[in-house]
């Protein structure tokens, strides 16, 4: 995938798991971030459990990171706290 469609992925990803995790968001370019890491977190998680992980900009990419950046945030609030 292009830089630019890991970025567009991001910020939906993103955008998605911060309103699921907080209901706030963390402002956009954490968001983007946040979403862009969560995508590779989520494509590795997916291949660790035998599924496909991050295949191109369609729904199931979306949801694997979806999936992925409300990891990536959980952790991140969890450490933001400590």
């Amino acid at each position: 995938m292009s830089i630019l469609a890991w970025i567009v992925l991001g910020l939906i990803a993103g955008f998605i798991g911060s309103k699921l995790v907080n209901k706030t968001g963390e402002g956009v370019l954490l968001d983007i971030a946040l979403g862009i890491v969560g995508a590779v977190v989520g494509g590795y998680l997916f291949n660790v459990f035998g599924a496909h992980g991050v295949t191109g900009v369609n729904l199931y990419s979306l949801f694997v990171a979806v999936v992925g950046a409300v990891v990536v945030l959980v952790l991140y609030h969890a450490i933001r706290r400590v």
